[in-house]
């Protein structure tokens, strides 16, 4: 960051954000100590920044403990909500999820993950319990395969080698080059499927949406059970249907 940078940031801003994100992952609470050791301040810094939250209505306090606020939530819900695109994309997914009996989503990257912005739940049940909201890791998802497929080079290697590749399966790929010809096999091919990567037992199958620029800004994905479909059906059933639905949601930056 530049010097000039650095005097256009609040850095009071940021710590408060920091100790939001604390909170966020410690559903059940912290005490200042915690709060102020986890987020490298001093007690009467957190204590500041903790009573500024709850004053906001941003936290609460239960005796010695502070935890996030529904406050939050809603302001994320009323985010996502309020996102015209998603709006006008939910029919066209809900369509999807009918026809096929199957999940259709919606995600856009977020850091080394993909958050998801939308979402029908299928007639069919799938293990994994998604919901507006959740983050899953951009690696061994189809959705985020398909969002970083076009990466250039070195952005797509600095990606790799920062991110965290677990191994979620025995057949999550985490070789740096077998991930980047998998990525890379998503720009050629124009979707992802990944099978069992994330969950044995699931497979999903995600395709790119664009900006008027060609820019892949978000992807969507529809989700399976193995034993309900194979990879070849999904390319035969599901493939143009989603392909179909991603053109009518781009149409949403032509009419807006």
């Amino acid at each position: 960051m530049e010097e000039g940078e650095h005097r256009d940031i609040v850095g009071s801003l940021a710590k408060g954000l920091t100790v939001m994100e604390i909170l966020a992952a410690h559903r059940a609470g912290l005490t200042l100590s915690e709060v102020a050791e986890k987020a490298s301040l001093t007690r009467a810094g957190a204590r500041r920044l903790l009573l500024t939250l709850a004053s906001s209505g941003y936290a609460t306090q239960d005796g010695r403990r502070f935890l996030l606020s529904p406050r939050l939530i809603s302001l994320a819900r009323n985010w996502v909500s309020g996102a015209s695109l998603w709006s006008f994309a939910e029919p066209i997914m809900r369509e999807v999820s009918e026809r096929l009996g199957e999940s259709c989503s919606a995600a856009v990257l977020s850091g080394h993950d993909v958050v998801y912005v939308a979402r029908v739940a299928g007639a069919r049940l799938v293990s994994v319990g998604l919901h507006v909201g959740t983050r899953l890791p951009a690696h061994c998802t189809s959705m985020g395969r398909v969002l970083l497929c076009e990466l250039p080079d070195a952005e797509l290697a600095e990606f790799l080698s920062s991110a965290t590749i677990e191994k979620k399966t025995e057949k999550t790929i985490t070789d740096p080059a077998a991930l980047t010809n998998a990525i890379r096999k998503a720009a050629q091919d124009g979707f992802a499927i990944v099978d069992e990567e994330l969950e044995i037992g699931l497979r999903s199958l995600a395709v790119p949406i664009r900006d008027l620029s060609g820019r892949i800004v978000a992807a969507i994905n529809v989700s399976t059970q193995s034993a309900r479909t194979s990879v070849d059906e999904m390319e035969e059933k599901f493939l143009p249907l989603l392909s179909q639905a991603a053109g009518r949601i781009e149409d949403y930056f032509v009419v807006q």
